[in-house]
């Protein structure tokens, strides 16, 4: 087996300068650098890759938790993130806690014995605020807030949710059916972790404008227009999103509780199965039922029809993820960030450290993400929509 010896050897260099170019630190002349990697081509050397990330006391890995990858939204976004990793010479390690038993629990142990490089947290967690800044290792929280020393990336959802509302509110819609995650999971540990579900007395706080889950402010913010706006809407609840049958159930049962409803707001999924029960019960898209999906993935390509989509710019959110990550990675290590924070737009990006009037729309993100509108052939188009996309940045196919 070819060794550091035989390379040095091969190159007529000391060992020590061949532990500096293997291990990318300390000065080497280039005309000597060049000469060990020509012997290491020759020789067909390969670095001990584990050697020299304990040399570096680095993994060069990055934890990725989800709920479950089988869900498009999250299937979309890890794909993302591996790409983005990997332009930044890291590796993606993906984990699915409804799939794998204890799975962030073994993630957060590999963390804090340096296994990993740092985790990016986006599915609710069993441990309290205070473990996640206690443990002292590189944490990126998306979609949630984890503690108040935690770096967060979502996207603007109450941005997102008043889009939606807008949109059917100005083609005339009456009764709105809205599809969405059980609502007494719209809480996060800073509020009591698993164990604090509120009470049937305390859900209006944990719906409230203060809620820790990001994501329920779209649902607020889409409802707060629709009020206003003497638009009827009823919510019917899956049970666990990361069950993708329910979707489907849940979708047809709209259908049967709810058969005067013109409109539909659902997640892609269930957008989809709406799609595909209305054009088997011959109702007429868009004209007699509209329909909007929260996401934008893929599958609004795939249900027979392009659904209308308030669009998650998931480029930008995983090269947010990436950048605070590789930040929190470089403040861990005592060092400067490395400089490719370049790739985000500063137009996309909104950091911290808001006013009082920005606080309900960015609540407790660190950094959140404009949405947009991917436009389909779900819902009716007027001209007072076009001028309200042209401040959206509208997505076309």
């Amino acid at each position: 087996m070819v060794g550091m010896r035989d390379v040095a050897k091969k190159a007529g260099v000391a060992l020590s300068t061949v532990s500096l170019v293997v291990n990318q630190s300390g000065y080497v002349s280039e005309q000597m650098r060049r000469r060990v990697e020509s012997a290491m081509r020759e020789l067909d050397y390969i670095p001990n890759e584990l050697a020299r990330n304990l040399y570096h006391g680095r993994s060069h890995i990055i934890g990725v938790i989800v709920p479950t990858i089988e869900h498009p939204f999250f299937s979309t976004l890890t794909a993302h993130l591996q790409q983005v990793f990997a332009k930044r010479g890291l590796y993606t390690m993906l984990c699915s806690t409804f799939d794998v038993g204890e799975g962030e629990a073994t993630y957060v142990d590999m963390l804090r014995r340096r296994m990993m490089d740092g985790i990016i947290m986006g599915a609710h967690t069993d441990y309290p605020a205070h473990f996640w800044t206690s443990i002292e290792r590189p944490v990126v929280a998306f979609d949630r807030f984890i503690g108040p020393e935690i770096k967060s990336v979502g996207s603007d959802h109450e941005q997102g949710g008043e889009l939606a509302a807008t949109i059917f509110a100005l083609t005339g819609v009456r009764h709105v059916v809205e599809i969405g995650g059980a609502r007494s999971r719209f809480h996060d540990v800073a509020d009591g972790g698993a164990a604090g579900v509120a009470a049937e007395a305390d859900k209006a706080e944990v719906l409230g404008s203060h809620t820790t889950f990001p994501p329920v402010r779209y649902q607020l913010s889409f409802e707060s227009v629709l009020s206003a706006a003497g638009i009827r809407y009823d919510y019917m609840e899956i049970p666990s999103v990361a069950d993708l049958s329910e979707f489907e159930r849940v979708a047809r049962r709209a259908f049967e509780r709810f058969p005067d409803a013109d409109a539909i707001m659902a997640p892609d999924l269930a957008a989809s199965f709406c799609v595909q029960e209305a054009l088997r019960r011959g109702i007429r898209i868009p004209d007699s039922l509209q329909i909007l999906a929260y996401d934008g993935t893929y599958v609004t390509d795939a249900a027979g029809m392009k659904i209308t989509s308030i669009l998650q710019d998931f480029p930008s959110i995983a090269r947010s993820l990436s950048d605070c990550m590789l930040e929190t990675i470089s403040k861990d290590a005592g060092v400067e960030v490395d400089g490719d924070a370049s790739d985000t737009n500063p137009e996309v990006l909104r950091e911290g450290h808001v006013t009082d009037e920005e606080a309900s729309m960015v609540g407790n993100l660190s950094h959140t993400i404009p949405m947009k509108v991917k436009i389909g052939q779900t819902t009716r188009w007027n001209e007072a929509i076009r001028e309200l996309l042209l401040g959206s940045h509208p997505q076309t196919d």
